[in-house]
């Protein structure tokens, strides 16, 4: 395997100040070194021996979060690199698996482990995830009975000082996938180093776990003494995310170290979940995270600095369209223009030439995603543009998944009227079209209206009316708790009500946007490609992949200093703002302070012609392709080098250190 830097500040090593943060559970220490010393190795030395790269993930062809993006898309770069001696390793989930999967006959080093774990009872299975890249992946059937799972707990509790609850699935699932992982790669071990009949040693074994919920292996395996160099790498920990959630002073108490982790965890009741982080943190040759602002998390609540931090990528390539990218954005623009039209022209007509599309999307954590201060930016915006009498007006969504009871019946009933509207009037150009023809060729004038036929003529009419309606547009689409949603409860305190009079419009639209959605009838990916802007001014975000996604499509982003992705922009450019990637410094500054921040970048690009924002789209495409995984993905080489010298004294050229 051949090593590379990453480009940047990525390389760089974030020194520990916890004495003990270079020990596992069991007390090894790790050896002295850093990212910056193995990239120097990495440059002088050459490539390491052959070996395997095992890369766990509880999303491995399982999208229940963002991490399965992470490892999706940076599948290509890995494949390419390691080529059969990379494998990806998950939970079996027969739903997800028929839709993700394709199963193959086991071979090589890997394929005989997955043999002799079959011949032991266990339900492995091994193909292809049917992504691109079609990388080697091994998914594992874990779940095992009670009994069997209560003794891997004692295990945990004896070895580990991780007490386990009885009676919650989600902890036996993550029990039970890590001790099979943990006999997956010790089979590894054992068939990569076997010799004789076999053949020879296939080199070391490298084991990158991503989340507790795929890493508890780690402190299992440094137990046993496995041979191989296992990394753990946290996209964000579980206790800040819930203390960011809950307390506005988060980042302040973590850099003052006033943070009690034991009681907080205590207080949200995620004990069990928090030690088995720190055990994975602790127990792992090298520790990686997604961002400096996560690396502060890992030092104050885990204990331990990590080694290299590893940004998220992007496939680019995957969104690249060349020049037709600007045509794409029209062509969707023109299915958002349908979606507005059926939900604000019944009540009032818009000029959709001079009106603009701005969004947020993300869980539903209305705090940590910003939601609360994109709405006070709207309503910011809402009185600045009034008063510079722009002639603009602003469509802001809201797109994120929280419990509805249905699509609301006034939103579903108006937009059914508007594609009734939309076919009769697709019959009534079929049909005069035909006529005009026909006496036009005869060189006969034509009356349009003695040509259209009654029917059709009091058809229009009749639609035309069943569209109107005297009461002001919806401000959500769907039936929610009015009276227990935060997001509802803000846009009513600010006086966001889609009024005629004001330029900026609200849709809190909580539910995913499909093409199955009666109201969408287009992909996500389509959305955000003709939208004009992406806000996502994060109080929490350990990376934040929706403005990486809008920038890969060329959509002008803004992120903030608190997220991982913003962090990243404003370290690579210290001295200026990217256009069209603007960042909302949020640290140690009040919440007003940022809205208006965040109101000024948006005036301004209102202010932009339509020249001018062609302009700013094909800058921040071009912008794109700093964030594509051959840019980022080096840096996970430099973490698998670092985890080699520590694990077995290797230095890249394959000799064994002094």
């Amino acid at each position: 395997m051949t090593s590379h830097a990453a480009p940047g500040a990525v390389a760089a090593a974030l020194t520990s100040t916890d004495p003990h943060a270079g020990r596992s559970n069991n007390g090894a220490a790790h050896a002295p070194g850093h990212a910056a010393e193995a990239g120097a190795q990495a440059q002088a030395g050459g490539a390491w021996p052959p070996g395997h790269l095992l890369e766990v993930s509880w999303e491995v062809c399982n999208p229940v979060g963002g991490i399965f993006q992470v490892v999706r898309s940076k599948a290509p770069f890995m494949v390419d690199r390691w080529g059969e001696r990379y494998c990806l390793v998950g939970p079996y989930n027969p739903q997800a698996a028929a839709l993700e999967f394709e199963e193959t006959t086991p071979t090589g080093v890997i394929g005989r482990a997955v043999n002799a774990l079959r011949a032991e009872g266990m339900n492995v299975r091994h193909g292809r995830w049917m992504i691109s890249g079609r990388p080697r992946t091994v998914l594992i059937d874990h779940w095992v009975s009670q009994a069997h799972c209560d003794g891997v707990k004692y295990t945990l509790y004896a070895d580990h000082h991780i007490p386990t609850p009885g009676g919650d699935t989600l902890i036996d699932g993550v029990v039970s996938f890590a001790d099979a992982v943990r006999r997956l790669v010790e089979k590894v071990c054992e068939q990569s180093a076997a010799g004789g009949v076999i053949g020879p040693a296939a080199g070391p074994v490298i084991a990158h776990f991503h989340e507790y919920m795929g890493g508890l292996a780690i402190p299992m395996l440094r137990r046993n003494r496995a041979a191989a160099a296992l990394v753990f790498q946290t996209h964000a920990t579980l206790l800040a995310r819930y203390i960011a959630s809950n307390e506005e002073d988060f980042y302040d108490r973590l850099s003052w170290g006033t943070i009690d982790h034991i009681g907080e965890a205590r207080k949200y009741q995620v004990q069990t979940q928090h030690l088995m982080e720190r055990a994975c943190a602790h127990g792992s040759h090298v520790m990686t995270t997604v961002s400096a602002v996560t690396a502060e998390e890992c030092d104050g609540l885990l204990g331990r600095r990590p080694d290299v931090v590893l940004p998220n990528g992007l496939d680019i390539q995957r969104f690249n369209v060349g020049h037709e990218f600007q045509t794409l954005h029209a062509t969707y623009k023109d299915k958002i223009n349908r979606f507005v039209m059926g939900h604000f022209f019944p009540s009032y007509p818009m000029d959709l030439d001079r009106t603009l599309y701005m969004f947020t999307s993300g869980r539903y954590e209305p705090r940590n995603k910003g939601f609360d201060l994109c709405l006070e930016a709207m309503a910011r915006l809402n009185a600045e543009l009034k008063a510079a009498a722009l002639g603009i007006n602003v469509v802001f969504f809201i797109i994120t998944k929280r419990p509805t009871r249905s699509l609301h019946p006034a939103a579903l009933s108006l937009r059914g009227v508007l594609n009734e509207f939309r076919w009769v009037c697709e019959q009534i150009t079929s049909h005069l079209g035909e006529t005009l023809f026909k006496q036009g060729a005869a060189g006969k004038r034509v009356d349009l209206e003695k040509a259209l036929d009654e029917y059709w003529a009091l058809r229009y009419r009749r639609t035309q009316q069943a569209l109107k309606t005297d009461r002001l547009p919806l401000v959500t689409t769907h039936m929610i708790d009015d009276d227990h949603d935060p997001v509802l409860a803000q846009i009513r305190s600010l006086g966001l009500l889609n009024r005629p009079e004001d330029p900026v419009k609200i849709v809190y639209h909580p539910d995913f946007i499909s093409p199955v959605n009666p109201l969408w009838g287009m992909e996500y990916e389509q959305f955000v490609r003709g939208c004009h802007v992406g806000i996502f001014p994060s109080a929490y975000e350990p990376w934040g992949y929706t403005p990486l996604e809008c920038v890969a499509m060329g959509v002008p982003a803004v992120s903030s200093d608190l997220a991982g992705f913003g962090a990243y922009v404003m370290e690579q450019n210290r001295h200026h703002e990217r256009p069209g990637m603007w960042v909302i410094r949020r640290r140690s500054r009040g919440f007003h302070d940022a809205a208006a921040d965040l109101t000024r970048n948006l005036l301004e690009f209102c202010r932009l012609d339509r020249r001018g924002r062609i302009a700013l789209r094909n800058q921040v495409e071009a912008q794109s392709w700093s964030f594509d995984w051959g840019m980022l993905g080096p840096a996970y080489s430099i973490a698998h080098d670092l985890a080699l010298q520590r694990a077995f004294g290797l230095t890249p050229a394959g000799h064994i250190g002094a």
